[in-house]
């Protein structure tokens, strides 16, 4: 398994080139990037902009393999607003567009949201117009996904839509393409379940991996803590991974980073992801 850090994971303050460089000293392989309005990586980025970004990476010994984006939860494909859909699904265009730039291999969206209760105002929208809104958006890129040998990772996340790994797998499985699968996260199901299962259950289908712990007893977003200190059953985690075979990149989701100490969340994660990699 290879050993990944979320962008997300850094000091804001830093560029893309001292992140790589961070990354690379506290001992990971890769790093997941973000595309964001604003910033290095943005819906205006052209493909000159990421090949800069590229040969930063490389030259610092970094792997871009996956691009993620928080632009989902502002941008829902599944919104009751027309516009807002639209404009969602320009972001998931964009967002295979650069991915492709910069050469990595999947990209992280959100399919949809019937509800985030952590952010306010977030609309609600009917379970079932949601999941057709979802099944249309996805599949009106799959195609473009496909040309450009971009996975489409679908998250598990707190959107209150695909809530099972059964599911998911289905509606997976309804796109026949090798190129639309499950970005699994981790720490994401604990809240609800187990996260063995979605592994067994959701199987070949996992593109990428997101590393998070949380604690039950605590809810909401603040269970979320360091890894190895949570309710995850990293022993059992490792064994399903192992028994689907799969060998792809872990990336440590870590947020936020520390308030007096920023660096050191790289320091930790990176030791504790050692640990649960060679986990037996």
């Amino acid at each position: 398994m290879k050993k990944g850090i979320s962008i997300w994971s850094f000091d804001a303050s830093l560029s893309l080139e001292q992140c790589f460089k961070a990354a690379k000293k506290a001992g990971f392989d890769g790093v997941e990037v973000a595309l964001a309005e604003s910033g290095e990586i943005n819906l205006n980025s052209s493909a000159a902009d990421m090949e800069k970004i590229k040969a930063s990476a490389k030259a610092n010994g970094i792997a871009l393999y996956s691009l993620a984006t928080g632009l989902y939860w502002q941008y829902s494909l599944t919104s009751n607003s027309e516009e807002t859909r639209e404009k969602a699904q320009s972001v998931l265009h964009k967002q295979i567009e650069l991915a492709s730039w910069l050469g990595c291999e999947s990209i992280l969206v959100i399919p949809g949201t019937v509800n985030a209760d952590f952010i306010d105002g977030c609309e609600i929208v009917e379970y079932d117009v949601a999941y057709e809104r979802a099944f249309d958006a996805i599949r009106k890129e799959m195609k473009f996904a496909e040309e450009k040998k971009i996975e489409l990772g679908l998250e598990n996340v707190w959107n209150k839509f695909l809530l099972s790994p059964l599911e998911m797998r289905d509606f997976i499985d309804k796109f026949s393409s090798d190129y639309v699968g499950a970005y699994f996260d981790v720490g994401n199901v604990v809240f609800s379940g187990y996260p063995a299962h979605w592994i067994k259950i959701l199987n070949k289908r996992i593109k990428k991996v997101h590393l998070k712990d949380y604690r039950r007893a605590a809810g909401g977003l603040h269970g979320f803590v360091d890894l190895l200190s949570g309710d995850v059953d990293y022993p059992g985690v490792i064994k399903a991974f192992q028994d689907i075979d799969y060998d792809g990149w872990l990336t440590a989701e870590m947020l936020p980073p520390y308030t007096y100490y920023p660096d050191q969340i790289l320091v930790n994660t990176s030791l504790s992801m050692d640990r649960i990699i060679n986990m037996r």
